[in-house]
């Protein structure tokens, strides 16, 4: 699923680049937005009681971007097990160049903090993502 960024003037440094904590920021919002499409904004997995820290993050960046160009965010399920998530990130230009590979890793928590089991909890998130790693792993 893509979601697509325009990148903003207070994002660059003073030599007009993208500062690189930013791209963090832009995974966040295609994740949101990832979920959103899938059927699952947070305002849903709020009201069942589940929270998604984030785990781990990673970037690897390959180009510059600048203001005001648009990223077109590509997020894909890279592993999903039950109980983590772990996603990737392909960032792209206008011109379709990689700009940023990346990958993040979430936990499903309840209101106490304790892990859920989604196949248990809320088959329906879990079977959708589920199928959703299924079929990245089939793409690869």
């Amino acid at each position: 699923m893509e979601y697509i960024h325009t990148v903003q003037y207070y994002e660059t440094d003073k030599m007009g680049i993208t500062h690189h904590s930013n791209y963090i920021r832009w995974m966040e919002e295609a994740r949101v937005d990832f979920l959103s499409q899938i059927g699952w904004d947070y305002a849903r997995l709020e009201a069942a009681g589940i929270f998604s820290p984030v785990l781990n993050v990673n970037c690897e960046y390959k180009r510059t971007t600048t203001f005001p160009e648009q990223i077109t965010i590509r997020v894909t399920v890279r592993e999903f097990r039950g109980v983590k998530l772990h996603l990737a990130y392909e960032m792209k230009n206008a011109a379709g160049e990689t700009v940023c590979l990346a990958a993040s890793s979430h936990a499903f928590l309840n209101a106490e903090g304790r892990p859920v089991r989604l196949s248990k909890e809320q088959p329906e998130l879990f079977d959708t993502l589920t199928a959703l790693a299924e079929v990245e792993t089939c793409e690869r």
